[in-house]
């Protein structure tokens, strides 16, 4: 699918008219999402080997996984300012050139200070990306005149499953872990490298606009907003941390089943985000987040109420719906509050990233010591919910721009 002759004549007020033809800013913007997706899961997939040859326990594990999700903060904080001076492409390559260091230094077998040094530099970079690449597929969406970030975050979902399955596929090997991380690298690195000459060009917000104006941002919508996010992070944090145990310990499944909640759940998600597109344009962004907060706060609670295997995975399959959904929407959303903003609105709405992450992983395992992991998975069906209060932002954002404009896809 390429833009029409009208869509290349009309780039954002924010865009560089010297930019790459808009099908190879795209290409190169999906790269790098997938670059991320295989990064991540090659990591988070890699831990158990990764604690074998470092000789750590769960709990030193555990503090690894809460530093990469502050750093990557930290690292979202500095795509922003980036992106402010230098542009939002600026922003994307340096953390993928970030993760392309850390990412086969984690693979070395080196002392654990410097090990813990390369996690530290991978939140780092893992943040950047996250923030950078959200401005980017806004950008080249918004330019492009349909929505696109349902198919942006899909590349990422593929990808991710491709990391684990690498992982897999090396994991008899004498190298094991230290494989994939470093093909993960060598990706990330690449994509930087490449994508610096060929993700959009666009104008430094400190270009842009006058100083009087930088700091004018819609904090309102920035915190609307940056709920949805925390609360889809919840979900996905969730039922990633805690699917398996769950189905595994408490419900006491065969060991080929118990990750098969988590299996459902991805496979939704991928499904989901290769729709969303349409969806938004078939139904609008408001009605298209109701319905999806619906579906998984529903399956949610059948994994809270019914103590049975199929029910638990049926039910961690329709939560990916959501998450499915409401990132690529949120982020699309939250880029239109203040088009002239959108590299610094995007860089704040996913801080919200992490402290879901956090919340879902901690304050569920915490549940699951008292009243039962069953119970915990209340939890995100609650958070879900409350993003219905938030529903009249949505409409209130140009909803569906393919669709509502007529135009051919």
């Amino acid at each position: 699918m390429s833009a029409s002759p009208s869509d290349e004549r009309m780039p954002h007020p924010h865009v560089s008219q010297a930019a790459h033809p808009l099908r190879v800013s795209r290409f190169a913007v999906t790269a790098a999402y997938a670059a991320q997706g295989l990064g991540y899961a090659v990591v988070v997939t890699s831990l158990p080997a990764l604690k074998e040859r470092q000789g750590v326990d769960d709990t030193m594990v555990s503090i690894l996984v809460l530093g990469v999700a502050l750093m990557a903060a930290v690292g979202s904080v500095l795509a922003n300012a980036v992106a402010v001076h230098w542009g939002s492409r600026s922003a994307l390559s340096l953390g993928l050139l970030v993760q392309g260091i850390a990412l086969p230094l984690i693979a070395l077998p080196t002392p654990f200070a410097v090990f813990a040094a390369a996690f530290a530099l991978f939140g780092v970079g893992l943040g950047c990306v996250d923030a950078g690449v959200a401005m980017q597929g806004v950008a080249v969406q918004r330019r492009h005149g349909h929505p696109l970030l349902g198919r942006f975050f899909a590349a990422l979902t593929a990808a991710a499953i491709a990391g684990a399955l690498l992982v897999s596929a090396v994991a008899a090997t004498a190298l094991a872990a230290g494989i994939a991380l470093t093909v993960a690298g060598v990706a990330a690195a690449t994509v930087g490298i490449v994508g610096r000459w060929f993700f959009l060009r666009d104008v430094p917000v400190d270009d842009a606009l006058p100083a009087t104006e930088r700091a004018r941002l819609p904090r309102a919508g920035i915190w609307a907003f940056g709920f949805v996010i925390l609360a889809v992070f919840v979900v996905d944090s969730a039922v990633s941390t805690w699917s398996t145990v769950y189905l595994h310990d408490d419900l006491a499944t065969a060991a080929w089943v118990a990750p098969l909640g988590y299996a459902a759940y991805q496979a939704a998600v991928l499904v989901t985000r290769l729709v969303t597109d349409r969806l938004v344009g078939a139904w609008g962004r408001a009605r298209l987040v109701a319905i999806a907060v619906v579906i998984s706060a529903a399956g949610l609670l059948a994994v809270v109420l019914l103590p049975f295997a199929v029910a638990a995975v049926l039910g961690f399959a329709l939560a990916g719906v959501a998450t499915g959904v409401l990132v690529p929407v949120t982020f699309g959303a939250a880029g239109d509050l203040s088009p002239e903003h959108s590299d610094q609105v995007i860089a704040r709405v996913n801080l919200f990233n992490y402290a879901g992450a956090i919340l879902g992983a901690v304050v569920v395992g915490l549940l699951a010591d008292g009243p039962g992991l069953a119970v915990a998975f209340a939890l995100p069906a609650l958070a879900l919910f409350a993003v219905l209060w938030v529903l009249p932002r949505f409409r209130a954002t140009p909803a569906a721009m393919s669709a509502r404009s007529g135009s051919p896809r």
